[in-house]
C-alpha cells in the first residue's frame, strides 16, 4: 500500500468486487462445447477467484515464506478475499438470481448468504498466466530464481526473478555470468 509493506484492502476488495462481477458474467457470455457442460454449469454458477504473486509480495515485505507471519497474512487475505467474494456473490444473487441448484445446497439456511455462485473462490497453480502476468504462481514458493525456458526452435530463454535480481544488484553480487 503507497509503497509500504501493507496489504491495501481497500484497493484489494474494489478488485474482488470486479473480479466476482467479471467471473459471474463469463459464465452468461461463455460458449460451451457441450450441453451437459453448460447445464452444469449454470446450475452451479461456480467460479474461481484466485491469487497471484504471494511469494512475491512476500519477498517485498520481508517475511520467510515457511515462517509463521507468512501464514498468518496468506490466512488473513484469503479470508478478506473470501468473505467480500460472498458479499459480492449475495449481492448478484439478490439482484440477479442466486445459482438454480441453491435449495438443498449448503447455502440454504436460514438467514444465510443467498449466493450467486456455488463456489467462489479457488487457490490453483497459475503457471502461464502467472508468466504473463510476470509474478509468482499461485500462493506457490519460488522454485528457482534463475532458470531457462524452453520456447519454439530450440530456443531456450533465461528467466531472472526481478526480486532476486534487484537484491543481487543491491547486495553487489550480480552478474550475467551468475545468472547463466
Amino acid at each position: 500500500k503507497d509503497g509500504h509493506a501493507e496489504v491495501d484492502y481497500d484497493e484489494l476488495g474494489r478488485i474482488v468486487d470486479l473480479a466476482v462481477r467479471f467471473l459471474d458474467d463469463v459464465i452468461e457470455v461463455n460458449k460451451y462445447p457441450l450441453p451437459e457442460i453448460e447445464e452444469m454449469t449454470l446450475l452451479t454458477r461456480k467460479i474461481g477467484l484466485g491469487v497471484m504473486g504471494f511469494a512475491d509480495m512476500l519477498i517485498d515485505f520481508g517475511i520467510q515464506y515457511n515462517s509463521p507471519a507468512a501464514s498468518k497474512l496468506a490466512e488473513e487475505i484469503m479470508q478478506f478475499i473470501q468473505d467480500e467474494g460472498h458479499k459480492v456473490s449475495a449481492f448478484l444473487g439478490h439482484e440477479r438470481g442466486v445459482f438454480p441448484n441453491f435449495a438443498g445446497s449448503i447455502y440454504d439456511k436460514k438467514n444465510g448468504l443467498h449466493l450467486r455462485n456455488a463456489t467462489v473462490t479457488t487457490v490453483a497453480p497459475t503457471g502461464t498466466i502467472s508468466m504473463i502476468a510476470g509474478c509468482s504462481s499461485g500462493i506457490e514458493p519460488l522454485f528457482a530464481v534463475v532458470y531457462e525456458k524452453n520456447v519454439l526452435d530450440g530456443k531456450r530463454l533465461l528467466e531472472v526473478h526481478p526480486a532476486f535480481k534487484r537484491i543481487a544488484q543491491e547486495e553487489g553480487f550480480y552478474s550475467e555470468e551468475l545468472m547463466k
